[in-house]
């Protein structure tokens, strides 16, 4: 990617955190998201790239802006797709509180996967873990594998997984294994990035959204880190969604090249 069209993607980034900062702690998530959203969407609008949103606020007819399929850009420049994500942490800024973020991934086109709205099972991990891992694993034997790669006990291995009700079972095993739990309300993109960071985290682990796994995954592509994952269809109709998107086998277990290429 080009150095001037990274430091513009910067720009609209500010443009939608500042858009949505005037909300915090109001109770009003939605004008929290819109005001992001239409800050970010006017940002684009004089950028130099030939842009397509591959992952946004939704399909044509739920989203009046930044929808899949949008075009971006001035349309002189080079073909780009973009995953963008105005306001992670509608409910946290409108309940003023910390780490919400406006996300943005930008990649040569065909190069993001077209990730549809649905659930992504998920294994984040930083670059002493990257390719040692596997999302098939049990939970169990994932931790068992970090801790000697690390060189650490179990005790001092931190996990990461958003506290929601479908994790109580894999929170039970960390538990009984020993492993430190950070339990997040909000920010499944923030706390699978967190994992290849300076931070106390060594792991992300759980299921969250799918859009939100690739932009994730362009970040630790960055970083070194390593991102796998699987969809996870609710039914039929998640199913034919898939195969619409273009992914032909939606219980893959999807790779880093799966998610995000290499260019």
């Amino acid at each position: 990617m080009e150095r001037h069209i990274a430091m513009d993607m910067v720009r609209v980034t500010e443009a939608a955190a500042l858009a949505a900062g005037r909300w915090t702690g109001r109770g009003d998530k939605n004008s929290a998201d819109q005001a992001a959203t239409t800050a970010i969407r006017k940002q684009f609008h004089s950028m130099p790239i030939d842009g397509t949103v591959v992952i946004g606020e939704g399909e044509m007819d739920e989203a009046p802006m930044l929808f899949i399929g949008e075009q971006v850009g001035d349309r002189r420049g080079p073909k780009v797709d973009i995953a963008v994500d105005p306001l992670e942490g509608t409910e946290t800024v409108a309940s003023g509180l910390n780490n919400a973020i406006s996300v943005i991934a930008a990649a040569p086109a065909g190069q993001l996967l077209h990730a549809p709205d649905m659930y992504m099972a998920k294994l984040a991990a930083g670059p002493k873990l990257a390719g040692q891992l596997s999302l098939d694993d049990p939970i169990e034997t994932t931790l068992s594998k970090a801790s000697a790669i690390l060189n650490k006990p179990v005790s001092d291995i931190t996990v990461s997984i958003l506290d929601r009700e479908r994790h109580q079972d894999i929170i039970a095993k960390l538990r009984t294994m020993g492993a430190r739990i950070k339990l997040l309300s909000h920010g499944d993109v923030m706390g699978a990035i967190e994992a290849a960071m300076e931070s106390e985290v060594d792991l992300y682990v759980g299921s969250g959204g799918a859009p939100e796994g690739v932009l994730a995954s362009a970040a630790l592509r960055c970083l070194g880190g390593e991102m796998q994952g699987r969809l996870l269809p609710a039914g039929p109709s998640d199913f034919e969604r898939c195969l619409r998107m273009g992914i032909l086998d939606p219980h893959k277990l999807l790779t880093m090249d799966d998610l995000v290429g290499t260019k």
